[in-house]
């Protein structure tokens, strides 16, 4: 079967998947694999990629490529998003990533992320929804929402400058967050989501990324990270609220020690955690569904889902 790879550079993480492609058109994962290198720390601030950030994130991207092509992947396609389309040097970490990895990097547009995670959610949860499908993407630097028709075509999408790591850099200073500073990250997100359309009735969320999967494993106590588990799972209104409250009222050094969170991601995970409950609130939703794969399944079909696809 033919083997093709997507790596999904981000604000905060870069993502392999490398998957075989079966006679029906779907894949299926061989490996997998994240890291947290933080690309995008100080872009909102500075709207330059720091050399500390580029150099995390290249030595990453090398090794996922050499494994890709190592597992016998005959094409890889590689996107990069929020952090890379804010930065003024962008272009100087795209020609980085060439020399060294020797990949073509794509910084793909806001509303092309929402379609491709959209279209990843789709093939996974589609069938299920008995009705529209909604689907929100939050990153390190930006907050994609897609609304989905009853006949599975994109009715809505938009990207949003606010990520995990965004409204960290933008707001926070004290730790644990002060009433000020939280105050502050649910009034930027109330205004920026009162642009929302109401969601379609009888509509279901589904939410894709780092931030959503480790508020699931957070909330489940997952010592050890099971996709398979937090795949299909749900988080309620409710626990996203009581979860919520006490990553924000928690000190960093605690934060860092809970089951189901990776310390790399202990600083952000407030904010994201604001971001998904006022996500949910302003969609007038009780409950979010959890998916595993987002942005980088939606790549692999889009470049190689058909034996006509380029590699």
């Amino acid at each position: 079967m033919p083997r093709f790879a997507s790596i999904d550079i981000g604000t905060n993480s870069v993502l392999l998947l490398v998957a075989d492609r079966q006679p029906d058109g779907r894949f299926q994962a061989v490996v997998e694999r994240a890291e947290i290198t933080r690309l995008g720390r100080g872009v909102d601030t500075h709207r330059v990629l720091s050399s500390e950030g580029m150099e995390a994130t290249l030595s990453v991207l090398v090794a996922f490529a050499n494994e890709a092509r190592e597992l016998g992947a005959e094409g890889i396609a590689v996107s990069a998003t929020s952090a890379a389309r804010d930065a003024k040097n962008g272009a100087d970490f795209i020609a980085q990533a060439k020399a060294r990895a020797d990949v073509t990097v794509e910084i793909i547009p806001g509303e092309m992320e929402a379609q491709l995670s959209f279209a990843a959610v789709a093939q996974d949860f589609g069938s299920e929804a008995v009705g529209p499908l909604l689907v929100v993407d939050i990153g390190g630097g930006s907050t994609e929402f897609i609304y989905g028709s009853d006949a599975g075509t994109v009715a809505f999408r938009h990207s949003f400058d606010v990520g995990a790591v965004r409204l960290t850099e933008r707001y926070v200073r004290t730790d644990p967050l002060s009433p000020d500073e939280r105050g502050g990250i649910e009034a930027h997100l109330r205004d920026t989501f009162s642009a929302l359309p109401p969601p379609p009735p009888g509509a279901m969320l589904v939410g894709v990324a780092g931030t959503v999967t480790t508020l699931y494993a957070v909330q489940h106590q997952m010592a050890t990270y099971d996709a398979e588990a937090v795949h299909g799972g749900t988080l309620s209104r409710g626990e996203l609220d009581a979860l919520t409250d006490r990553l924000c009222a928690m000190p960093l050094d605690a934060r860092r020690s809970l089951p189901g969170l990776q310390p790399k991601r202990a600083d952000v995970i407030p904010a994201g955690a604001l971001i998904l409950r006022e996500a949910v609130k302003a969609l007038g939703l009780d409950a979010c569904r959890v998916s595993d794969r987002g942005l980088r399944w939606g790549l692999l079909a889009h470049r190689f889902g058909s034996a006509s696809s380029r590699s």
